[in-house]
């Protein structure tokens, strides 16, 4: 009784109904009995009505495509792709699957590609590639792109263009370029930019504080307050970034307790908005949204299907470890982002947090549909999944931009961003950078394209 009495627990799924049983083997059933074939399309059927709701949506789920791709040619080799998977651009309000019922109707995408995608590249990049690539991203229509930094060419030297950076940007379409000010010479040497926002860079770890910003956390806030109190006089908007929300490289878990710390000085300070960084990308989900979309199976789009498949080993093994630790089996199900998200919801409000999942592990995807379900609306990404921190050993790149876009497009759930565009960006920069794309949707998509002219 374990699994009922903890989703009872979670009052931020208000919209879930659990239900008094559940089956594990019963999944690869669910998905080979519900998948029709038709012709080269596949089609989601409903082996059985639970009750009358589900029957009337039968006739309008069997005739739905789940996954139908089109490839249409346009100028200069570019090219559009049309998903027609429970995409909102095909599929908008019929659709209320009970899992999907508390998501947000828009999410807010921040891009961080130029300054946390591209830092802790070896290589120094050209100051006119980094103006094309933010160039292609606000094409694209993404809100917010993160510009660069002004911190000392001597702690990271690839950002030391910065001013070069946000001179040749200046009057790119209507996307928000804010800056990353790590102290009061960094924030005058921003505004002398032209910079109309900044970014502090906070930690939840003191080891991690320490290692990065050669502070300790209580001396990093002291410093954000002078930046702040200047943004204040000149009207110019504060984000604050933490760190370490969920691990550290060098302490282990961190407790969310001071997340929260560290989250309300920030908002008390002035931030307009609080990014939680999954650093190394450690966080889990926990086994409890596993098993909520195993519940859902039958009325779930196919693409949450697959994420179960392919994060359900990394959550039993974080279960495993858990256990053997002598962590209590709820907070095993409750894995580690719930916990941190709960603590930081008590003293920020919910629309001011947002997301920053690194994929380290794999879990990003479903941490940020987690978060979403929990009603955060702003998600952080990386053209191309480029990222890293030099500062934490391992950690490897944030979550792709366009893997979030995909699986947002597939929820119904609008961000007003090209797909087609995004690819077309990540394509190029990956091509500079001289390696494959970080982004699985990336590379389906460009795999597509090469077979598609070869026909």
């Amino acid at each position: 009784m374990l699994l009922p009495e903890s989703v009872s627990r979670l009052s931020r799924f208000r919209s879930i109904r659990y239900r008094k049983y559940f089956s594990l083997f019963a999944l690869g059933d669910e998905m080979d009995s519900n998948v029709v074939g038709i012709g080269d399309r596949c089609y989601w059927k409903h082996a059985e009505f639970r009750n009358e709701k589900e029957a009337s949506l039968s006739n309008y789920e069997t005739k739905r495509p789940l996954f139908n791709r089109d490839l249409a040619f346009l100028e200069l080799g570019a090219y559009q792709t049309l998903n027609r998977h429970y995409c909102s651009q095909y599929h908008t309000g019929e659709i209320k699957h009970k899992l999907l019922g508390s998501m947000p109707k828009f999410v807010k995408i921040v891009e961080v590609g130029p300054r946390d995608g591209l830092q802790n590249e070896k290589e120094i990049v050209p100051t006119s590639v980094k103006v094309e690539l933010i160039k292609m991203l606000v094409s694209s229509g993404l809100p917010v792109v993160e510009a660069t930094s002004f911190v000392s060419p001597k702690w990271v030297p690839q950002l030391a263009d910065a001013k070069d950076v946000m001179s040749a940007i200046q009057g790119f379409g209507h996307s928000r370029f804010p800056v990353l000010t790590p102290n009061l010479k960094g924030f005058e040497a921003a505004m002398a930019a032209g910079a109309k926002e900044v970014a502090v860079f906070a930690a939840a770890s003191e080891s991690f504080s320490r290692s990065n910003l050669n502070c300790s956390i209580e001396d990093s806030l002291v410093r954000y307050r002078d930046v702040a109190l200047a943004a204040k006089n000149h009207e110019v908007p504060v984000r604050g970034y933490i760190s370490c929300v969920v691990g550290c490289p060098m302490e282990g878990a961190v407790p969310p307790s001071k997340v929260a710390y560290v989250a309300e000085e920030l908002i008390n300070m002035g931030c307009a908005e609080i990014s939680l960084g999954d650093t190394i990308g450690v966080g889990t989900p926990g086994i409890i949204l596993i098993f909520l979309l195993i519940i859902e199976v039958q009325t779930a789009p196919v693409f949450l299907v697959v994420y179960v498949a392919s994060c359900l080993v990394a959550v039993v093994q974080e279960l495993t470890l858990r256990l053997k630790k002598n962590v209590t089996g709820f907070r095993a199900l409750l894995g580690t982002v719930i916990p941190m998200l709960e603590a930081v919801l008590d003293v920020v409000p919910i629309e001011k947090l947002a997301v920053h999942f690194h994929d380290t592990y794999g879990q990003a995807l479903s941490n940020i549909l987690l978060s979403l379900q929990m009603g955060i609306s702003t998600v952080d990404s990386s053209i191309s999944g480029l990222g890293g921190c030099p500062y934490a050993k391992g950690a490897t790149g944030n979550v792709a931009t366009e893997d979030v876009v995909y699986m947002l497009n597939g929820v119904g759930v609008k961000t007003n961003v090209d797909l087609g565009k995004l690819i077309l960006a990540g394509d190029y920069i990956s091509k500079y950078l001289g390696r494959p794309s970080g982004s699985k949707a990336g590379i389906a998509f460009s795999r597509a394209l090469s077979n598609a002219s070869k026909l």
